[in-house]
C-alpha cells in the first residue's frame, strides 16, 4: 500500500501545514507590533 493512500499521512501533512501557516501569521503580527512599538499604551479596562 502506497504511503500517499494512507489517511495518517494526509492528517500529518495537514497538521504540519496548519502549524506552518499559523507560524507565518504569528510572525507577521509580531513583526508588525514590534515595528509600531508601544507609542500609545493600551488601557486594559
Amino acid at each position: 500500500m502506497s504511503l500517499w493512500h494512507d489517511p495518517a499521512t494526509w492528517i500529518a501533512l495537514g497538521v504540519s501545514a496548519l502549524f506552518l501557516g499559523l507560524g507565518v501569521v504569528m510572525h507577521r503580527v509580531f513583526v508588525k507590533i514590534l515595528k509600531n512599538g508601544s507609542r500609545s499604551p493600551q488601557d486594559h479596562e
